[in-house]
């Protein structure tokens, strides 16, 4: 079979050049790097990202959350359901329209955000000094996103 419609050097150049490639393995990197120092906590650095999404002073709605993560509504409330169930947040009905819901960190979510808080400014800490331009980075991704 011939190669001539997707020859090797494309596939190295890709491999070499791709944004998304590169940014997907960071994150997963990254992803694996903080659910293990997470992990004494019982959550996932998703987790973490989504409670630290709820700490609001108000209960934000699931489509707000959406939102600032970047995620579906759909996947938002798929990930929420962990963290119910570990009583780590409440959602509820919106007064403001009953078809909404919003959610809400339990005390026992602020509690353990709270403790995984310095594990996060530890690592990220450690991340930052890893790399040369973190602020060129977060820039640059920011610009993306």
């Amino acid at each position: 079979m011939s190669n001539d419609v997707a020859p090797y050097r494309q596939t190295l150049h890709i491999r070499d050049h791709c944004l998304c490639l590169h940014a997907q393995r960071a994150a997963r990197v990254l992803s694996r790097r903080f659910d293990d120092a997470f992990r004494p906590y019982g959550i996932t650095s998703g987790q973490f990202s989504l409670m630290n999404g709820l700490n609001r002073p108000e209960p934000p709605t699931i489509g707000a959350v959406a939102e600032l993560l970047a995620m579906d509504r759909s996947t938002v409330t798929a990930n929420l359901k962990p963290l119910e169930k570990a009583g780590l947040v409440s959602v509820s009905v919106d007064p403001n329209d009953r078809r909404g819901r919003r959610v809400a960190l339990t005390d026992k979510g602020r509690t353990v955000l709270g403790a995984a808080t310095p594990v996060w400014i530890s690592e990220h800490a450690l991340i930052e000094r890893e790399i040369e331009s973190g602020d060129d980075l977060r820039k640059a991704l920011l610009a993306i996103a």
